[in-house]
C-alpha cells in the first residue's frame, strides 16, 4: 500500500531538526492530529496509522522522536532491535524532550483548528504526559503506555481516554486500577488482548480490539470539535 504522506524536517525547541511524517487531511479537514510512535520509531506501520487518520479528515504529524540519537530509526521486532529501541527510549533519549517535541507539533497545527493526540506503547506514555503538560490539545487517546501508572498523579488538561490490554505483561493490573481510581474523569478501556494489540505487525494484534479502540478514539475527537 502506497503511503500518502512524506517525511519533512521541523525545527524543535532546542534547535534540533527532526524528521516528521506529515500527511494532509483527505476531504473535509476535521482538525490536526499528533500521532506518537511506538518505541520502534516512525516505522511503516506508524506511517500507515497516520494515513488512516488522514483519511478520516485529520492533518497528521508523526514526529521521529529519536532522530537526535539515531536518525531515521525504524526497528523490527527482533530481540536485538527491541533491545536497541529500549536503550534509546530509556537511556539515551530524555523523555521530557519527547513532550517538548510534541508541543512543537501541536503549535504547528493549532492555528488551523482543534488539535488531538494519540500514541502507542512509548507514544501512549507521551500522549498521557502531553495531555497533562502540553497546551492546545482538544482531546487525547493513549494506547498501552507502560509508564502511565508512574505518572498517575498528573492531571490531564483535556478530555482523555486510555486503552490497555488485559493480558499485557508489562503493565500490571494494579497500575491500570491506580489510574482509574485517581482519574474518574478519564475513560480507561481494558481489552481482552495483550500489549501492542493495535499493531498488525505484532503477534499480540487483535483486529476486533484495534477496531473498537479506534472507533472510541474517533468518537472522542468528534465529541471535542474534530
Amino acid at each position: 500500500m502506497a503511503l500518502k504522506g512524506k517525511m519533512i524536517k521541523m525545527k524543535m525547541g532546542d534547535g534540533a531538526e527532526i524528521g516528521v511524517y506529515h500527511v494532509d487531511a483527505q476531504g473535509k479537514r476535521r482538525g490536526g492530529l499528533v500521532l506518537i510512535q511506538e518505541i520502534f520509531g516512525v516505522t511503516e506501520h506508524i506511517m500507515e496509522l497516520c494515513d488512516g487518520y488522514a483519511a478520516d479528515g485529520y492533518e497528521v504529524l508523526g514526529p521521529a522522536l529519536y532522530d537526535r540519537e539515531e536518525p531515521n530509526f525504524q526497528a523490527t521486532y527482533s530481540p536485538e532491535d527491541i533491545q536497541k529501541a529500549i536503550k534509546i527510549a530509556r537511556g539515551e533519549h530524555p523523555f521530557d524532550l519527547s513532550v517538548q517535541d510534541t508541543q512543537v507539533c501541536i503549535n504547528a497545527l493549532k492555528s488551523k483548528g482543534p488539535v488531538f493526540i494519540t500514541g502507542y506503547c512509548y507514544g501512549g506514555t507521551v500522549t498521557w504526559a502531553a495531555a497533562c503538560k502540553c497546551d492546545g490539545l482538544a482531546a487525547a487517546s493513549g494506547y498501552y503506555g507502560g509508564q502511565i501508572p508512574q505518572m498517575a498523579e498528573w492531571k490531564p488538561k483535556c478530555p482523555t481516554i486510555l486503552h490497555f490490554g488485559e493480558h499485557d505483561h508489562g503493565i500490571p493490573k494494579e497500575g491500570v486500577d491506580k489510574v482509574q481510581k485517581l482519574h474518574p474523569e478519564v475513560k480507561v478501556f481494558v481489552y481482552n488482548a495483550g500489549h501492542g494489540f493495535n499493531s498488525d505487525r505484532r503477534t499480540d494484534y487483535n483486529e476486533a480490539c484495534a477496531k473498537l479502540a479506534r472507533e472510541r478514539t474517533l468518537e472522542l475527537f468528534r465529541a471535542n470539535g474534530g
